[in-house]
């Protein structure tokens, strides 16, 4: 493949994992201004940290720069909501 094509594919992979990871962001401030996870669900929570972790690996085994940069960034957003959001479930179960 030519130099040209896989700097378009990095160029476009990048993009593409911007728009994706940087989606998490406007709900990741409203957790952290409102404190209010109520509206998130714990399964969902999990499955995407999960889901990030192995993209990680793939990423890291195909030595993606454009997979590794946006599931670190999402990594991110994603623990911050889980931690929250477990806290939350916690301290409901509290009597």
């Amino acid at each position: 493949m030519s130099e040209s094509v896989e700097t378009i594919e990095t160029i476009i992979g990048l993009i593409a994992g911007t728009c994706t990871t940087f989606a998490l962001a406007p709900q990741a401030w409203k957790v952290y201004r409102t404190g209010h996870v109520t509206q998130l669900s714990l399964g969902m929570l999990w499955m995407m940290f999960i889901g990030i972790l192995l993209w990680l690996t793939y990423g890291s085994l195909k030595m993606d720069i454009s997979i590794l940069w946006a599931n670190v960034v999402a990594l991110f957003f994603v623990t911050y909501m889980l931690i929250v959001k477990i806290r939350d479930v916690r301290e409901a179960r509290r009597p």
